[in-house]
């Protein structure tokens, strides 16, 4: 691939992203991290509270990306076939049994939707983390390939009666675990509450191009958009040092207040964590127009991939929210960067 169709393919994407920032006014960072994902081809989790604009990021990106979307809800009676296939009464009150959400579309799925997906059981997080790790699917005597396949998952942190902490396994799967807040900014607010353009979502989605970047075309350019960005022996170190970090930060003369640094852990980020680190830190170094890997780019992207595959130990869970970030911010300000 040419550095002209390199700095191509950065116009369309920055476009793309302008475009969302439009739609889901206030929520830069996180729009940024969705395009971060799309073109690493990772598969992402959402987190924040009711009615922050979730639903609409993902129905956005869905819509420029083209490609077929479909969208399962987490309930507590959810079963693994649910996601496979569907028995109905036809209008001749015959049984008929119809390809489910993950099978309906075919090669065309290019973004599956999983709302408020705690409150599914262990056995469908179990089918849908194959899934996502092997983009293929054995029903009905057959396979399905899904090659296009990126998942998007999302859990309100508000309610939490009937439902399920993912496994760290499954957690593991996603690349990213982007936090979506409510807006500060009483500007962004008071265009959200009386500007009657966001308020019909479907109109504000519809004017979107369609297809403004080719899902069919992702996966071969992120293989390319990797190959393309370099990185230096010192920054492989750096990088080493940060992975490191995760899982003995008393090592590196990290310190947190009141914190037994020997026992705040119980586990650190995955080697799988590692490559999907680096992956999106190199999609990263691209978008800013850059064809080698800067510390900044690392820096960038520690935190949204890092953070829900660092687990605390039971003295420290109940304090995750406070002392995660602080964490994250000690290993970054700690680890010299080259």
């Amino acid at each position: 691939m040419t550095d002209n169709q390199l700095a191509d393919w950065r116009a369309n994407a920055l476009q793309f992203e302008t475009a969302l920032n439009q739609i889901i006014i206030g929520q830069q960072t996180a729009v940024r991290q969705m395009m971060l994902a799309v073109f690493a081809r990772g598969h992402v989790l959402l987190e924040g509270q009711v009615g922050v604009g979730k639903t609409t990021l993902l129905r956005a990106v869905s819509h420029g990306l083209g490609g077929q979307y479909q969208r399962i809800e987490g309930t507590i009676d959810l079963m693994p076939s649910d996601l496979i296939y569907y028995t109905y009464l036809d209008g001749a009150g015959k049984p008929r049994v119809d390809e489910g959400p993950l099978l309906k579309q075919g090669e065309r799925l290019a973004t599956f939707f999983f709302n408020e997906i705690n409150r599914a059981r262990p056995q469908v997080h179990s089918l849908l983390l194959r899934v996502m790790t092997e983009r293929r699917l054995h029903a009905f005597n057959q396979d399905y390939y899904l090659p296009h396949l990126q998942v998007f998952a999302d859990r309100n942190r508000v309610e939490k009666e009937e439902t399920f902490d993912l496994p760290a396994a499954a957690n593991d799967r996603f690349m990213f675990e982007i936090n979506i807040n409510t807006p500060t900014d009483d500007a962004v607010l008071e265009q959200l509450m009386f500007s009657t353009r966001f308020h019909d979502v479907d109109t504000l989605i519809d004017a979107m191009p369609v297809g403004q970047l080719p899902y069919y075309q992702l996966n071969d350019f992120a293989v390319l958009l990797q190959e393309h960005i370099t990185s230096t022996p010192r920054l492989r170190t750096y990088a080493l040092a940060l992975w490191k970090a995760s899982h003995h930060p008393e090592h590196y003369g990290i310190q947190l207040a009141d914190v037994d640094m020997s026992a705040l852990l119980t586990a650190g980020a995955s080697p799988r964590g590692m490559a999907y680190f680096i992956r999106a830190a190199k999609v990263h170094a691209w978008l800013q127009g850059r064809n080698a890997l800067f510390p900044e780019d690392l820096q960038a992207v520690y935190g949204v991939t890092m953070a829900h595959r660092i687990f605390l130990s039971p003295l420290y869970a109940y304090r995750k929210e406070e002392l995660m970030p602080q964490l994250i911010t000690a290993i970054i300000d700690r680890i010299a960067a080259p």
